[in-house]
Formats: structure tokens, sequence, C-alpha cells
């Protein structure tokens, strides 16, 4: 009787052991998804958040991180059910014109989404080096470009985890660095409140969390851990990892937008200081809190403006090769081309840049437009059973998405029209 206790017991352990070891596999498509939720538009938001309101406004980066996941979640299904892209479900379930008009309208964001990301990388060139920001934005779409074209899927998840890995730790030794009101940042952080002429900022940062080309490549890059669909115990389990992996890189992405905030809210709230760039924070972290705080910024958001422009040429790249019904291969000619079509025009764009905030304003604008084409482009696949099969949206399911489409839809015309 003990032999067969011990026995159960040694093979309970192991098949602990075994899915511990096959969850972690699927770690890594929701870090290349967290680094838009990461990207220099929302380290703008999130130091004016800080700097104006100090740590009243963390609650909205809560309730946006839960949107994202959710959002980010039902895209990412729609990967592993059907083994293609949503650009690629697109192309076979819509009219030719329509997915045309639809996809089209979806790389012009993935080239805004470049622009704004090239800027923001330029901008740390430009404060490290003295890099001019036309120069500093080519020299990030070289590399970036060099590191698609010549590394596997697999390397560039390695990379750009490295990236977001330093980040948070640049992010964690800036917050050692100050004293935060921990009491008052658990407060913020689930307690809802709306200060005076606060909400611009509000929908600022929840606007600048979800974004059309991460649904778009959170669907292509979940395929990377598709190994058999057609066992449902399998697809079982691939649904359940991939939930985790979602949780666990949005909950990364959770803390980083939050120590940007504390940081903002114990160094400029405190001193009543008002921050709207990202210029204008590096300047003023060194004097406040010494010459290695204003480098470690720029160090971060170096890294991020890398890691957000790659994904972004990856996205762009997804959405032009779905088009034609293929899958994201960077040897492929189409994915190539799109590479090339969301990276060009977005450098064209910054040699007439004399304004970089401003830059920043138009690019989210079309961000803004984009949005709920994709939004509700995803909904509508997601919801199909002919798209889905039996893995089609329950009705509770439904509910919940579409309400969180029309709000997320709402706030972003809003953002448009206040910003007109």
């Amino acid at each position: 009787m003990i032999d067969f206790l011990k026995k159960q017991l040694f093979t309970v352990h192991q098949n602990g052991k075994h899915q511990v070891s096959e969850a972690f596999k699927f770690i890594g498509p929701g870090i290349i998804v967290t680094v838009g939720f990461i990207d220099p538009g929302n380290w703008a938001a999130n130091l004016a958040a800080g700097a104006s309101y100090g740590y009243e406004l963390l609650w909205v980066v809560t309730l946006s991180t839960i949107m994202l996941i959710l959002l980010q979640h039902n895209v990412a299904h729609l990967g592993i059910v059907r083994g293609q892209c949503l650009s690629e479900c697109a192309y076979e379930f819509l009219p030719r014109y329509v997915s045309r008009f639809v996809l089209s309208t979806a790389g012009i964001a993935a080239a805004a989404t470049a622009l704004a990301e090239f800027i923001g990388a330029a901008i740390a060139l430009k404060m490290l080096f003295g890099i001019p920001l036309l120069i500093g934005s080519v020299l990030t779409a070289v590399i970036c470009t060099v590191m698609l074209i010549t590394n596997s899927y697999r390397k560039l998840e390695r990379i750009i985890a490295g990236f977001v890995s330093l980040i948070a730790l640049a992010y964690l030794v800036e917050v050692n660095m100050v004293n935060v009101d921990w009491a008052a940042a658990g407060i913020g952080w689930v307690d809802p409140k709306i200060p005076n002429e606060s909400m611009l900022v509000i929908l600022s940062i929840l606007g600048a969390v979800i974004m059309p080309h991460n649904l778009f490549l959170h669907s292509e890059i979940i395929q990377s851990r598709q190994f058999n669909t057609q066992d449902p115990s399998i697809m079982k389990r691939q649904l359940r990892y991939e939930f985790l992996d979602t949780l666990f890189s949005m909950g990364i992405g959770w803390m980083i937008n939050s120590a940007m905030i504390l940081l903002a809210a114990a160094v400029f709230f405190t001193h009543g200081i008002e921050v709207t760039e990202l210029e204008q924070a590096e300047e003023l972290l060194r004097p406040l809190i010494g010459p290695a705080a204003g480098t470690i910024f720029a160090i971060a958001l170096l890294f991020a403006g890398f890691a957000s422009s790659a994904t972004a040429g990856m996205a762009g790249a997804s959405i032009f090769a779905g088009m034609f019904g293929e899958s994201y291969d960077m040897k492929d000619f189409h994915t190539r081309l799109g590479l090339a079509l969301t990276y060009i025009p977005a450098l064209l764009l910054i040699v007439f840049v004399t304004d970089s905030f401003q830059a920043l304003l138009i690019s989210q604008m079309f961000l803004s437009l984009q949005l709920p084409i994709t939004i509700f482009l995803q909904l509508y696949m997601t919801s199909s059973r002919k798209v889905m099969g039996q893995y089609a949206n329950h009705t509770y399911t439904n509910v919940l998405l579409w309400g969180i489409g029309i709000v997320v839809t709402v706030m972003n015309i809003y953002l448009l029209y206040v910003g007109a």
C-alpha cells in the first residue's frame, strides 16, 4: 500500500513538472504583444498622468490591462483555432473588396504606429548621443529591418523579450531611486477616481493601450506554438496555456506602465512640475534625482522604441501578406514588401516633421480611426461558427467583448474629436 501511494505521488509530481514545463513553452508571443503596451506613446500619457494627478490614475492602468487581456486573448484564440492570422481570415471569409479595404486601413495604421515608434527611439538617441531626429529614425528603421530579415521568429522573440526585461529592470531601478507613497499607490490601483480635468489624460492612457496592429500580430505569432490542432485535448491545452502567456505578459506591461506613473508621481507631482513631453521628463530627472536617472530613462526609451518599431514592422508585414492569403514569412516577397510599405512611408513623413509631439498626435489620429474596424472585424470572426466552429465565442463572452469594443470605439472617437 505504501509503495502504491509513493508511486502515485511520484506520478503527480512528474505530471506537475511536465505541465509547468509545457506552460513555459507557450510564454513568448504575449511578450511581443506587450511591447505595444509600453511603447513611447504610453510613456508620454503615463508620465503626464503621474505628474499631474499623482497616484490617482493608477486604476486606469489596471482597467486598460484587463480590457487588453480580454481582447488579445480572444484574437489569439482565432490564431490557434484557425491556424491563420486575422488578416488571412479576412481574406478567406470576407468579400474581396471588403477585405482589401479593411486590411489596407490596418496597413496604414501599422505605418502610423511605426512613425510614432521611430520618433520615440529617435528621441532616445537624441537624448543619449545628440543624433538629429531624422537620422535617428532612419537608423532605427535600418536596425529593425536587419533584425527582422536576418533572425528567425524564435530569435526575435528572445531579442524582444530581452528588451522588455531591460525596460522593466530600468524602471525597477528608477522606482527604487525615489520615495514612492506605496499606501497611496495601493489605493490608486483599485479606487477609480476622476480628478478635475483629468478625463483627457484618462482617455489617452486607455486609448494608447489597445492598438490595431497588435490584434493582427497576436493572431499571427501565436501560431508559433501550434503542434496538433486536430486533437481536442491538445487544442484545449493550447488555449489554456495561451491565456497564461497573455495574462503573464500583460501583467508585465501593467507593472511597467504602473512604474512610469509611480516615478512621475514621486518626482514630478511632489515638486509641482507638469510634464507633457519625453524630452522634458529626461531633462528634469537629472537635477531632481541624479544624472544616472536621466540616462536610465533614455536607455529604457531606446529599447522601447526599437522593440515597438520591430513589432510594428512584423504586424505590417503580416497584414500585407494576409491580403494575399499568405502567412508571415520574411523569406516571402509579400511579407518583405509589407515591411517596406510599413517603414518607408513612416520615414518619408518624418522628413516633414518639425514638431515631434504633433507628429505623435497625428499618428494617434490614424490609430483612432482604424481601431474600431479591427476590433469589430475580430469580433465578427471569433463570434462566427463558420470561422471558429465549436470554439466560437459564447453569448456571455460576446456581450463582454462587444461591450469593450463599443467603449473603446467611443473613447477613441472622443479623443479624435478633442484632438481636432
